[in-house]
């Protein structure tokens, strides 16, 4: 599916560039022929074509991942993780530090949303869209941290940390990186 995506995207693109690189300056010096040369159709099919190819497969690739339960819930033994954002853990000793665990994702919302949104934006009130967004992203990055420290079979993950940026648009990037620790009975 990755493959076929990649192959609307270079369709698109390379439509795209001949459309308006080769096709305006073309329409521009015989603007009185109204026949469209093969080439400039073809530019439009592999542009328009190629939109529909990724539209579809990002479309398909949803609805799997929706189908499939998306983020898998932590097990038992992933839920015994303490998580804490302060270096020291009361009552307990720190054993063994195991390293620097990390997850990490990036998410969007779809253009309904993000229209709704912005009419929210304008009216006022909390933009409940962005909010759930970030929540499922926030869960997604935690439980993978969460998965690569059960890996090193640690009892607690400290000095936890959060850092979002925006990547373009209303994409945004959630990680979430600590300390992964073994503590003592």
């Amino acid at each position: 599916m990755k493959t076929l995506r990649q192959i609307g995207s270079l369709a698109f693109v390379l439509g795209l560039f001949i459309a308006v690189f080769a096709g305006i300056p073309w329409y521009m010096m015989v603007a009185d022929d109204p026949a469209v040369p093969v080439w400039l159709r073809i530019a439009v099919f592999c542009l328009l074509g190629g939109i529909l190819v990724v539209l579809l497969t990002v479309a398909f690739e949803q609805r799997q991942y929706k189908a499939s339960g998306a983020e898998p819930l932590p097990t038992e033994s992933d839920r015994r993780i303490l998580l804490l954002n302060s270096i020291a853990i009361p009552g307990r000793e720190i054993t063994e530090i195991l390293g620097l665990v990390q997850g990490h994702t990036v998410f969007a919302i779809w253009l309904g949303k993000d229209i709704a949104a912005l009419v929210r934006l304008i009216t006022g009130g909390e933009l409940t869209e962005y909010t759930e967004m970030m929540g499922r992203a926030r869960s997604a990055a935690t439980n993978r941290m969460i998965a690569q420290a059960s890996k090193l079979e640690a009892d607690a993950i400290i000095n936890v940390r959060y850092m979002t940026t925006s990547v373009v648009g209303t994409a945004a990037e959630l990680l979430v990186y600590g300390t992964a620790v073994r503590l003592s009975e």
